[in-house]
């Protein structure tokens, strides 16, 4: 098929040309005393994108899966209770991990749709007088159901509650796209992945502590190896990593992290709320439902519900073999019933119409009753009418 596979998923996202030419050099000595120079900065720069101050960044050679056991290894102890509600299929993961890692696991059912109830748990901390809660596990943005949490209500259950539990937050389809304060959240522990908003190939978990969690890494017992953060801090004071990274993969974090913050971050944000706004716009126009509830929609993904007599595979297949456009898949409980379109990274207007006008293709192919240009042009007018 001529012309390139369109790639709408929630990530990996699409690579900037100037990423794809950062990472294509020569391999090169990481133990060099030039090494510092390009890695050194770069944790100095994940500051800016995690909006800390005060916290210390890290990157591993792994993925944002492998960041949840980070967080979790290195600052509980073996059999520590956490509390995290299943809100999508990644917080249903994170929630096995930590299970199969030898926690103990406070599990709160929420319809898949819908945020994290934060009055319930500010009640549910305010009960635990002893504190045996350790850390709140949340996932901000639950890339299954297009589904963004709020991170300040949470930090605000904590604080009224008056409990200590370490604040662990799942930002791997948020960060560097969507609205994150670390400090003024409170956050102690930020977990992203290079393949969504840093918008790289998979490959690197990249994180963020806090002073508090830190702390917790001194008198944690849990066994860790490769995944330990100490090992990080030993060496990436004086600029180097405690094994061989990926050199190209930096290279390319560097490229990344120039266009982010060149762009600005809170223009960052600005855009992801528009591609946004305008695939709802469109979903609306089409008479179809997305899976968030009002007031939580994800400004990276968004989950569209087909009816109850159609099957969304079939809207993902004729996508992908007839127009060449990659869509995401519903997970777990959500297969077949919705088909997601993911508007993060290196996207603009003219993207997500390209997007829209695919799906209307593949939705009309599929037999689903929509008005042929309706989407296209509800997210049209819109992006018209707000572009600078």
């Amino acid at each position: 098929m001529a012309g390139r596979n369109h790639l709408f998923i929630p990530g990996p996202t699409n690579t900037p040309h100037e990423i794809l030419s950062a990472m294509h050099l020569p391999m090169e000595d990481h133990r060099s005393p030039i090494f510092p120079k390009l890695f050194a900065p770069i944790l100095e720069d994940l500051k800016k994108v995690f909006r800390t101050e005060t916290g210390q960044c890290f990157v591993f050679p792994a993925t944002g899966t492998a960041g949840w056991e980070v967080a979790l290894t290195n600052c509980l102890n073996p059999g520590d209770k956490v509390i995290i509600y299943r809100v999508g299929q990644f917080a249903h993961l994170w929630m096995e991990m930590a299970k199969r890692l030898g926690f103990d696991v406070e599990v709160h059912e929420v319809e898949w749709g819908k945020g994290i109830p934060v009055d319930h748990l500010e009640a549910r901390l305010k009960e635990d007088t002893n504190h045996e809660i350790k850390a709140v596990l949340a996932t901000y943005n639950e890339t299954s159901t297009g589904v963004t949490s709020s991170i300040p209500g949470i930090r605000g259950a904590l604080n009224a509650a008056n409990h200590p539990a370490l604040l662990f937050v799942d930002g791997v389809s948020a960060i560097a796209s969507i609205e994150f304060r670390m400090d003024d959240w409170g956050v102690d522990g930020a977990i992203s992945g290079s393949q969504k908003g840093f918008m790289l190939p998979a490959g690197l978990a990249i994180l963020a502590f806090s002073q508090k969690a830190l702390k917790a890494t001194e008198t944690s017992t849990s066994r860790r190896a490769f995944l330990s953060l100490q090992d990080q801090i030993n060496s990436n004071k004086d600029g180097y990593t405690p094994y061989t990274p990926s050199t190209p993969m930096l290279h390319g974090l560097r490229a990344s992290l120039d266009l982010l913050l060149d762009e600005g971050m809170d223009n960052v944000y600005a855009r992801h709320h528009r591609l946004g706004e305008g695939v709802r716009r469109a979903v609306a126009a089409w008479g179809l439902k997305i899976c968030a509830e009002a007031g939580v929609e994800s400004d990276t993904v968004t989950a569209i519900v087909v009816p109850e007599d159609k099957d969304a595979r079939d809207v993902i297949s004729i996508a992908f073999n007839k127009y060449n456009i990659s869509l995401g898949a519903g997970l777990s409980i959500l297969s077949g019933k919705v088909f997601r379109i993911g508007h993060i990274g290196d996207m603009n207007d003219v993207s997500l119409l390209g997007a829209i006008a695919g799906v209307e293709m593949a939705l009309l192919d599929s037999g689903i009753n929509i008005t042929a240009g309706s989407g296209v042009a509800a997210a049209l007018e819109y992006y018209r009418s707000t572009a600078n």
